[in-house]
């Protein structure tokens, strides 16, 4: 059950971004953007948090789980340091994916090469 949960969320979420690229002029960049700062705001009204813990993975993949990593660290950060926790706690929470992000990058760029269209 706990798979169908995470794919019923995911695909929703999918599902939305699609229909951003598909009815509105944004770009996916600005939709992707858009993610990560809803995944704060929902993170801030304590609502992410619920759909998280429903639907696991398929709520904590996609860039709202990304954004909610990023409140959540924020949060955590300022408790324990105080105002220098704002600037430090987004970074310490998130640097696993944003490492990830850079390696994975970097192998792809060196292993595959760009065609002009």
């Amino acid at each position: 059950m706990d798979y169908i949960k995470a794919f019923v969320i995911g695909g929703l979420f999918c599902a939305i971004g699609q229909i951003f690229i598909d009815k509105t002029k944004l770009t996916p960049a600005k939709i992707l953007v858009g993610y990560v700062v809803a995944g704060v705001i929902l993170s801030a009204f304590g609502i992410y948090e619920h759909i998280a813990d429903f639907a696991g993975a398929g709520a904590s993949v996609p860039l709202t789980g990304f954004g909610h990593t990023l409140a959540t660290s924020v949060k955590e950060a300022v408790d324990q340091h105080g105002f220098l926790g704002a600037f430090t706690g987004g970074l310490s929470g998130t640097a696993g994916g944003i490492t990830a992000a850079i390696v994975f990058g970097t192998a792809v760029a060196l292993i595959f090469k760009p065609h002009k269209k």
